[in-house]
């Protein structure tokens, strides 16, 4: 797992062949004007999915996992957290792994958890399960730049925008 400012993110495009790919479409596309939704960047290898959501609590997250694909997880608005546990660490799945969607959820509770502001991204490789879309305890509320314009109120954790990166561990060559 890994936390880092998108400034930042030359340091990190070595990691994976695509990773520079997404960077670039980060630095080069007003990801504010994106509708929630999936956007194909490059075929099924490289995939952004844009989201705003309301925040859960620490209570209502669960983790996941997934074994295809690598996340880059960047919020754009609200301070989300996001639980953290080694995959291997994980014994309590809600069911088996769902290859259709990729993805595994399980019961445990997270190791950690890690505060991600806006223009920061968290890094969850195959080996990490993780718990998004948390919103931060320090925060009454975060803003609802929904169709209503009015904050959540604090018990429901406001909403966060962001944009999850899909990338393939094994890119398929065209």
């Amino acid at each position: 797992m890994i936390l880092s400012n998108i400034s930042q993110s030359d340091r990190y495009a070595a990691l994976h062949p695509l990773f520079p790919r997404a960077f670039e479409y980060i630095r080069n596309t007003d990801l504010f004007a994106l509708t929630p939704g999936r956007y194909n960047i490059v075929g099924d290898n490289l995939i952004a999915i844009v989201e705003h959501a309301p925040a859960k609590t620490r209570d209502m997250a669960r983790l996941e996992a997934h074994r295809r694909y690598i996340d880059i997880q960047l919020v754009l608005d609200g301070v989300e957290e996001m639980g953290w546990k080694p995959l291997a660490d994980c014994y309590n799945p809600v069911s088996e792994h769902s290859m259709e969607k990729d993805i595994r959820f399980f019961h445990d509770a997270a190791a950690s958890w890690i505060v991600v502001p806006p223009d920061h991204f968290c890094i969850f490789f195959p080996e990490d399960a993780h718990a998004p879309l948390v919103a931060h305890r320090s925060c009454d509320t975060l803003p609802d730049r929904g169709s209503n314009g009015q904050a959540a109120p604090p018990q429901q954790g406001g909403y966060i925008r962001k944009v999850i990166f899909k990338i393939a561990v094994e890119p398929e060559q065209p």
